[in-house]
């Protein structure tokens, strides 16, 4: 089962409202730009963007009819990132959704005027997308895909799984997510674990392969993965390498675990591109983004894949078992 509402606004505002007040969608076609972090033939890549289709549609909205889509997909191919940006900003749409913190920090360059709607940010004030999450300031807007302390909670579980953990290397590439802000947290978080923090950055699959290799040099270590385009690129690899290397990793995303990996605890993604669709659709009646507050995460999905932990020689706890809403056998 599932557990799928999760996302409240800052300050307590509604995600429903009535459609009196809000401008009424003009005759003209309406352009909505949408420059996505992933590869287009990546399955999450699909999903989520069927969502935000269905989203908007529900809200009214037509790709054909009365409004036309245009999506890139950078990928993560460095080079790609800003000229999409700018091809996009180009063709002067009413509103863009940025999907990921590297595409959001390549489309604010090119634009400080067309409404974007950002989903996979986890720091944006840090990364200097709004003023506040309360009341943005700017052309952006969005949810939030993590905050900080969720980190706690990741090490919570690892240390429940395998009570002798000693080391976690926190894994990700600091050019596709706020390595630091993540980072921070966890190295306040662990001493009360007893634990060590390892800083792991990486940047390509012989850096992970590497990275993994070295935390299972020596004994009591574990894994933890930072919401990362790089990683979500190679997870089939970094599954099969943690497995390989007997380590108990938790991750951000279900469909790590699906592919393998032991456990998961995070956000339930499709509803985050629905929510963005939500912000879009408010913003094309007359919403300005300045006065949306960021979306932040209430409540989480956590998975266990109790094949995987067999195959590890771990015991699930029972109480990690109640806890979880998917459980994979």
């Amino acid at each position: 089962m599932l557990r799928r509402e999760f996302i409240t606004l800052i300050g307590g505002a509604a995600l429903t409202w009535p459609f009196a007040g809000h401008a009424q969608q003009a005759d003209r076609m309406r352009r909505i730009g949408v420059l996505i972090g992933y590869t287009e033939d990546d399955p999450e890549t699909k999903a989520r963007l069927a969502a935000f289709r269905q989203r908007l549609e529900k809200r009214g909205w037509s790709d054909g009819r009365n409004v036309h889509i245009e999506t890139r997909f950078a990928g993560s191919t460095s080079s790609k990132y800003e000229p999409l940006a700018k091809e996009l900003v180009a063709a002067q749409p009413d509103v863009i959704l940025a999907h990921t913190t590297r595409v959001a920090t390549a489309l604010q360059r090119e634009s400080r005027a067309i409404p974007i709607v950002f989903v996979n940010v986890s720091d944006p004030i840090g990364a200097g997308f709004v003023a506040n999450l309360a009341r943005p300031g700017g052309n952006f807007t969005g949810v939030l895909q993590f905050e900080a302390s969720v980190v706690g909670k990741w090490l919570a579980m690892l240390k429940e799984i395998a009570p002798r953990l000693e080391r976690v290397a926190l894994l990700a590439n600091p050019k596709t997510t706020p390595f630091d802000y993540f980072l921070r947290a966890a190295e306040a978080a662990a001493p009360a674990l007893s634990i060590k923090m390892v800083s792991s950055p990486v940047a390509t699959a012989d850096d992970i392969e590497h990275a993994i290799a070295s935390l299972a040099g020596a004994p009591n270590g574990g894994l933890l993965l930072a919401p990362d385009g790089t990683t979500i690129q190679h997870r089939d690899r970094i599954v099969a390498l943690v497995a390989k290397h007997r380590l108990p990793a938790v991750y951000p995303f279900d469909f790590f675990v699906k592919a393998g990996g032991l456990m998961s605890y995070g956000t339930d993604q499709n509803d985050m591109f629905r929510l963005a669709a939500s912000y879009v659709d408010r913003i094309l009646r007359g919403d300005k983004p300045a006065d949306l507050p960021v979306q932040a995460p209430t409540k989480f999905e956590t998975t266990v894949n109790i094949r995987t932990a067999k195959a590890l020689d771990i015991t699930v706890p029972p109480g990690l078992l109640v806890a979880a809403d998917e459980v994979i056998e």
